[in-house]
């Protein structure tokens, strides 16, 4: 791609977007961005110095933006206009990028997203994890990009909402308030671009003659098989099953439609079932030789070719051989456990999530796999009683609790490779990690699973400082 139709015109940019802060009172003022946050914001300090965060902003932008919310300690504006774009400014290819959610970076360039995201854990460890900057600079590699920058998410969702005479469905707006109706989502799968016009199509149909009661709809299409599955999450009560699963098939095809059932606060449901409306109730990936099935409440890494970069990291971190037995933390439904299964004597995997506890005994079960240990429940209730020669951990975004990083350091283990995807939370149990001792981070490799965004997977590997102690002794 030339240089010329890559980056943005280097004129001034006038912004437009429907965002409610477009219209909010405050004063306007022109800035400089410095650097991008672990956010969708960059960062800008004004006439006095104060810190701003400015939406729809990148690094080397010098723009006019309008302060909508003004602190003590730091001010948040949104971007009027780019007055002298950044060198790292490019023409996004997604027409609703600055309205959308899902592409946030779509308007910095890829070497300047990857440079930016390595910064930002740099900073976190720096800040949040006490480390020197020499330390940290050393620790972390160059963030990895094994996946296209675009067509690369085999998982979208879509908000629903439903009111007399009137149903959208599209994607989550930057203005949370909003919702974007869109044809196509250019991060998804680039071989099914009609999906999302497709599924919002068929949902409209249906909704002028029923009330579906839908929360959200989710679309997942595999990589490595044919696999389409598409997710109706919504709470118990009347649903026109059959003419759904008709409506749905005939409008995409897929190999799986099912309503998943929830209860609970819009924060905070709890799946209380899934019914399979079409196919055969689940979805298949094929990753790393293995073939992983998993009902629609499970995770799995919306980047296929990201998620078997994390494997290659994790074995090449560890180097597992066939008398080590092995420990997976937070498994799922099994990401990390069946190719540690393949190239260990035994594992021992503790997943809480209900859902992703049935999918892992399945696919196991699939593989023929003998010499795992699956556990339902909590990681630090129900921690492995055994001594692990290797071990993965692989935690939400709130990290590990601190009994976990504990027992974790009590083990006798020679290596533990984390898998993290929040950079602050990341630098904080490495910092516990070190403070107790036993364990040193030796390599913090970011891998870039999600093109466009500020989000970053890091894949960390500890080594043994010591020799093995006792938890007694800790």
């Amino acid at each position: 791609m030339s240089h010329k139709k890559h980056h943005a015109a280097s004129k001034r940019v006038r912004v437009q977007s429907p965002h409610a802060l477009f219209d909010a009172p405050g004063k306007e003022i022109e800035l400089t961005a410095e650097r991008m946050t672990y956010g969708s914001d960059a960062i800008a300090h004004d006439s006095e110095g104060k810190t701003v965060f400015v939406g729809g902003a990148v690094a080397g932008d010098r723009v006019r933006a309008k302060v909508y919310q003004d602190g003590p300690s730091f001010s948040k504006a949104i971007t009027l206009e780019v007055l002298s774009p950044s060198p790292n400014r490019v023409a996004s290819p997604c027409p609703y990028a600055g309205i959308c959610g899902g592409c946030p970076w779509a308007i910095l360039s890829r070497d300047a997203q990857l440079a930016a995201k390595r910064a930002n854990v740099v900073d976190s460890l720096r800040r949040i994890g006490h480390f020197s900057t020499q330390e940290a600079e050393k620790l972390v590699h160059p963030c990895e990009s094994p996946s296209d920058p675009w067509g690369y998410r085999n998982k979208i969702e879509l908000a629903f909402s439903q009111s007399v005479g009137r149903t959208l469905v599209g994607m989550h707006g930057t203005d949370p308030s909003q919702v974007v109706k869109v044809d196509a989502c250019p991060l998804l799968d680039s071989r099914h671009k009609g999906a999302v016009k497709s599924v919002a199509g068929a949902l409209s149909y249906l909704a002028s003659s029923d009330d579906l009661g839908l929360d959200r709809v989710g679309i997942r299409i595999a990589k490595n098989t044919r696999d389409i599955e598409v997710a109706l999450w919504g709470q118990p009560g009347p649903f026109p099953r059959s003419q759904v699963a008709k409506v749905l098939g005939d409008a995409l095809h897929p190999t799986s439609v099912v309503h998943v059932l929830s209860k609970g606060p819009a924060k905070a449901r709890r799946v209380t079932g899934v019914e399979v409306l079409a196919g055969k109730g689940h979805w298949d990936e094929r990753i790393c030789g293995q073939t992983m099935s998993l009902s629609a409440p499970s995770f799995f890494q919306v980047n296929t070719a990201g998620a078997e970069r994390l494997i290659e990291l994790v074995l090449e971190g560890l180097e597992p051989t066939e008398d080590d037995e092995a420990m997976d933390l937070y498994c799922g439904a099994g990401t990390f456990t069946l190719p540690l299964a393949e190239r260990c004597g035994f594992v021992s995997s503790v997943e809480a999530y209900g859902p992703a506890v049935r999918d892992l005994r399945r696919n196991l079960d699939n593989a023929g796999m003998d010499n795992v240990d699956p556990v339902g429940g909590d990681a630090g209730r129900e921690f492995p009683e055994t001594d692990a020669d290797l071990i993965v951990v692989d935690p939400p975004r709130a990290g590990l609790a601190p009994d976990v990083v504990k027992k974790l350091s009590a083990q006798p283990a020679r290596k533990i490779a984390y898998v993290s995807c929040d950079p602050a939370t990341l630098a904080r149990d490495l910092a516990r990690f070190r403070e107790i001792g036993a364990f040193e981070p030796v390599s913090v490799t970011p891998v870039d699973l999600f093109p466009q965004t500020f989000h970053v997977e890091n894949v960390t590997i500890l080594e043994r400082r010591y020799a093995y102690r006792s938890q007694a002794a800790l």
